[in-house]
């Protein structure tokens, strides 16, 4: 059954007559995410509480409606694109940040709590929320549980499911559940292991229980030019090969770097191939030592130009850059097609010259800002998307940076996740074996297959389009 004007009439006795948006040019509003995809809803709901999350998700399971968990809309794989109509269930009433424990070190935040907003108010209390997704001014903690977010700062700290201690969800039937995690030695299923990072295919968060960290007495950050990306990609691999693990270890290249001076004024080094931010925390006596042998390490790996912020509004605005720097790159092109594949370290010159050429061919710009430290690649390529001709070749140079991925050993998302976007790419590195299990893991919360449908899964149910790849190789597509 499709939603119809009497499934609106009950969502509004629901949630209130204001909080049910159905009217087709109002939907526009909510038609994409942060990727370049994009789909209209039937009807956006936006719910006050879990109670109302639940008695939504009972019409939706009645009427056998489609029903996508919506956050701040800035995911970049698809999430939240309603590509089969339905609900888009929007969070962003739930904002309530319930609890901070100083003791505990943890907090109770409702889905809709912005990322920052939630490490400005425990500051408070000298305490941090570690996971710091690039748009974190924006996104909000509900998102970044349900995709498994990461950000510079994860590469010490570990990503969103390292901090996630519990959550309140509500599954496809419109039942509400406590999934906690809050015991070190549990014993059972790890059910709030298996909800984060679900992408919402499982259930939509209606709390989430955080674990916070003390601020860092110190925090040492630094600035470094290299000749090229890949004099800087040796340097990382030596940074970490001396057993040094950085609190973040940023990279950007020359194309970025140029995009993000002209906005920021950071003092970035237009000059250089390629930079590298790099920051240490812990006690001051530990953060010099480490920095300074990071210093040393660097230089022998060709690095130049380093500068370390003398204070904390230098760190902030050297952090501006990076954080920033996706939206700086529309100086270059008004749209950008990014993808977050992984590769062990030691192959990132390999990866990233693969990108490169990738770019070349296919004539379009390429523009990369990644986490170095995990080898975590964000590649940008940018385009304009009012050029309708070049759509289908922004989609092709990036299916073949992913498989350039896959052959150098690495997997298909480190943070975005899988999506729309990646779905059909699934099978270059799960077995059908593999997917199977996934999707009876599926089926176990969602028989009718009502949450966020057409999402991670190749879906036979859409025709595949066949790309022959520049090696000959017959390329999974998109599914359209």
């Amino acid at each position: 059954m499709r939603y119809s004007p009497s499934v609106g009439q009950e969502l509004r006795r629901i949630v209130g007559r204001d909080y049910v948006i159905d009217n087709h040019n109002d939907l526009r509003i909510f038609e994409r995410d942060g990727s370049i995809e994009g789909a209209m809803p039937d009807a956006i709901v936006l719910p006050a509480s879990s109670e109302q999350v639940a008695d939504v998700m009972f019409v939706a399971a009645k009427n056998r409606i489609p029903v996508v968990p919506r956050g701040a809309g800035t995911g970049l794989s698809g999430g939240a694109v309603t590509i089969y109509g339905g609900i888009a269930l929007q969070m962003s009433r739930m904002r309530r940040i319930i609890e901070i424990d100083p003791i505990a070190q943890t907090a109770l935040v409702e889905p809709g709590v912005v990322n920052q907003e939630l490490s400005l108010v425990a500051a408070r209390h000298g305490l941090f929320y570690a996971p710091d997704p690039s748009s974190q001014k924006a996104c909000t903690v509900g998102g970044n549980a349900a995709e498994n977010s990461g950000g510079p700062h994860c590469l010490y700290y570990g990503v969103t499911t390292n901090h996630v201690l519990g959550m309140e969800v509500v599954l496809a039937d419109g039942s509400l559940h406590w999934v906690s995690g809050d015991a070190p030695d549990r014993t059972g299923l790890d059910l709030c292991g298996i909800l984060v990072g679900s992408e919402g295919t499982l259930c939509a968060i209606t709390k989430v229980k955080v674990r916070l960290l003390r601020v860092p007495p110190s925090v040492a950050t630094l600035l470094a030019a290299f000749p090229s990306i890949e004099t800087a990609s040796q340097a990382v691999s030596a940074v970490i090969g001396n057993g040094i693990v950085p609190a973040a270890l940023e990279m950007m290249d020359n194309v970025t770097v140029g995009a993000v001076e002209a906005h920021y004024h950071a003092g970035y080094p237009t000059e250089a191939g390629a930079v590298l931010l790099v920051e240490v925390d812990g006690i001051a006596e530990s953060t010099r030592e480490l920095m300074a042998k990071i210093r040393e390490i660097l230089a022998q790996s060709s690095g130049f130009a380093m500068r370390e912020a003398q204070t904390p509004a230098e760190r902030e605005l050297l952090w501006a850059g990076r954080k920033g720097a996706i939206g700086a790159l529309g100086r270059i092109k008004p749209n950008y097609y990014l993808h977050d594949g992984v590769v062990p370290r030691s192959r990132l010159p390999q990866v990233l010259s693969a990108v490169g050429e990738i770019g070349i061919h296919y004539k379009l710009p390429v523009a990369n800002v990644f986490h170095a430290g995990d080898g975590n690649l964000h590649p940008n390529i940018l385009f304009d998307m009012r050029d309708r001709g070049v759509l289908h070749q922004v989609e092709e140079a990036g299916e073949e940076m992913l498989r350039a991925v896959v052959e150098l050993g690495g997997a298909l998302s480190g943070e975005h996740g899988i999506g729309l976007e990646k779905a059909a790419f699934m099978p270059w590195v799960f077995t059908e074996d593999d997917l199977d299990a996934m999707q009876r893991v599926k089926a176990a919360f969602d028989q009718q297959a009502i949450l966020n449908p057409g999402k991670i899964f190749p879906d036979a149910t859409r025709k595949p389009v066949r790309l022959a790849g520049r090696s000959g190789l017959a390329l999974e597509a998109k599914w359209w």
